[in-house]
């Protein structure tokens, strides 16, 4: 019986990423995070701060995967219109969410106050529910599928971990790595050999140069120890068979 294989997709929303003011981290914390989940990262779309845009890329995203989440755009200033988009998306009012106002107003007590601006953090699409955030009190939201996350990386990370074992998925995704001084160009058959010897397996090459060298690390990737080990020896026999020294770990 096939493993059912439970997807995600990402929306990162915001001008400054695009512009390249901001790095984007979110992206590799929340991959590494839904692997543990069980759930695949399955595509990344990185949106502009206008409503059409943003509603466009919920309604297709949410639709092909299990999950979708979202990080930007839900902070207190009139730019911030994630929460306004995704309501539109769903077609819900936006509400003011009681509890996010208690938390708000708690939060802010010895901070000068919950302000209107400040409230704006509060608001939800109607029917939501909240994602803790114990790092600057504003909450996340939850509603359906989709996951709205904030921004700031620290505080992202925060809501995942809030989030860590309440999400319906399969089996965690394990990977092990191996490196190689070689072109991946020279080795390319054997990759293709060694994947679909090992079903269930996926093998990622990642090239490098280094030192007036080119190398590859190949990374491993199955939901089963026993296979994941399996190929990773027979890939490693297959490699210094050609010759060359394998380093377990990666270069």
């Amino acid at each position: 019986m096939t493993q059912r294989i439970w997807t995600a997709a990402l929306a990162v929303i915001g001008d400054e990423i695009l512009s390249g003011r901001t790095q984007d981290k979110n992206v590799a914390q929340i991959a590494l995070w839904l692997n543990v989940q069980g759930i695949r990262l399955a595509e990344v779309r990185v949106v502009p701060d206008k409503t059409e845009a943003i509603v466009e890329a919920v309604n297709a995203l949410r639709a092909r995967n299990d999950y979708l989440f979202t990080t930007g755009g839900i902070g207190p200033t009139h730019d911030d219109i994630t929460v306004d988009a995704i309501a539109e998306a769903l077609g819900v009012p936006v509400v003011l969410h009681p509890k996010a106002v208690s938390v708000l107003e708690r939060y802010y007590e010895t901070r000068g106050g919950l302000t209107e601006t400040r409230k704006r953090m509060a608001r939800v699409p109607q029917g939501a529910d909240l994602i803790e955030n114990r790092m600057s009190g504003a909450p996340g939201i939850r509603i359906g599928n989709i996951f709205i996350m904030a921004g700031v990386p620290h505080i992202t990370a925060g809501m995942l971990d809030a989030l860590t074992g309440t999400l319906e998925g399969g089996l965690p995704v394990l990977s092990a790595t191996v490196g190689c001084w070689v072109a991946e160009s020279e080795i390319a058959d054997l990759l293709r050999t060694a994947e679909k010897t090992h079903e269930g397996v996926a093998i990622g090459s990642y090239p490098f140069f280094r030192d007036g060298q080119t190398g590859a690390n190949f990374v491993v990737r199955a939901t089963d120890a026993e296979l994941l080990d399996a190929c990773i020896v027979d890939l490693t026999e297959a490699l210094v068979a050609t010759g060359r020294a394998v380093t377990a770990g990666g270069i």
